[in-house]
Formats: structure tokens, C-alpha cells, sequence
């Protein structure tokens, strides 16, 4: 029991840790803690950037207003000149039905499969009773859905200026 309550503790704490930084960061957030490199824009980069959209030829700065840090960094090189690719990266829930070894759903989530088990175990002298399911696995049981990372967004730069950007499209709709 203490161990349920530690792991559901565990990720409950991840979880919210996840959300608290990953929304720390937005545009406005950007702009408002530093106006000197919003400022320093010209007026169509500026409302660009207050719409979370970018251009050919934008500033890294800029780019960085508009859409935060990246999550990747590749350095390049193309026709002769050094390019430094910033990639953004998003997780999508795989879209299929659970199916577990008893069926669709069973055992889904909490650990019960529909087979009910009360075993005895000995160990060191001492005798421990245990109820469950004995093909219970909370690796194979998972309620967390798998989350799959995939490329949202790329900006490539030569001499610190946007050379091509992307917007990719999520790939489980």
C-alpha cells in the first residue's frame, strides 16, 4: 500500500512539476522580461512576435520572443555557410485502444485484470498473505498513456538570421 501511494505520489509531483516549468515561458512572459530586445524590433517583427510567428530574415532574438528556447540545437553547414537549426519539439498520446491479455480495458489503469488471487508466502519463518492479481505488471499496466515526442516547429539560421522555418504537423490527429 505504501508503495501505491509513493508511486502515484512520485508521479503526481512529476506531473505538476512538468506543468509548472513548461509553463513558465510564453510570449508575453518573453517580451514583458525583456522589452530592450522587443523594443529594438521593428514594428511588423513586433506584432509578429506578440503573435507567436516568425519571418524570413528575423533575428534569433526575435525568434526567441516568439517562440522560447528550443529544445534542440543542430549545427550545420549549407552551401558554404554555417547554419544552426533550432528545433521545438511537442508529445502526442498514441492514439490506440489499450489491449491488455484479458481483453480491451481489462486491467487498464488500476491493476485489475478480473482475476482474483490470495496467495501465501513464506519467507524467513514469517508467513505473508497477499491478494492480486499475479500477472500484474504496472510497466505493462500503465494508466498513463505512452507520450510520443515529435518535431513542431524549426528555424535555420546563417549569420544569426532566419534562413528557412517549419511548421510541421502533429502526427496523431
Amino acid at each position: 500500500m505504501k508503495r501505491q501511494f509513493f508511486s502515484w505520489a512520485l508521479i503526481t509531483g512529476l506531473a505538476a512539476s512538468a506543468l509548472i516549468v513548461t509553463s513558465c515561458s510564453t510570449t508575453e512572459t518573453r517580451i514583458s522580461g525583456h522589452p530592450e530586445i522587443f523594443q529594438s524590433l521593428s514594428p511588423r517583427d513586433q506584432a509578429l512576435v506578440s503573435r507567436g510567428q516568425i519571418r524570413d530574415g528575423m533575428s534569433q532574438s526575435a525568434v526567441w520572443l516568439a517562440w522560447g528556447s528550443p529544445d534542440r540545437k543542430i549545427v550545420g553547414n549549407m552551401r558554404g555557410r554555417p547554419t544552426e537549426t533550432w528545433i521545438y519539439v511537442n508529445y502526442a498520446t498514441y492514439p490506440y485502444p489499450y489491449y491488455g491479455p484479458y481483453g480491451p480495458g481489462f486491467g487498464y489503469g488500476f491493476g485489475f485484470s478480473g482475476v482474483g488471487f490470495v496467495g501465501r508466502h513464506h519467507h524467513g519463518g514469517r508467513s505473508f498473505v497477499f491478494f492480486g492479481d499475479p500477472f500484474y505488471d504496472p510497466f505493462y499496466y500503465s494508466y498513463i498513456p505512452p507520450s510520443i515526442p515529435y518535431p513542431t516547429k524549426t528555424a535555420t539560421f546563417a549569420n544569426g538570421r532566419v534562413m528557412s522555418f517549419q511548421y510541421l504537423v502533429p502526427p496523431y490527429r
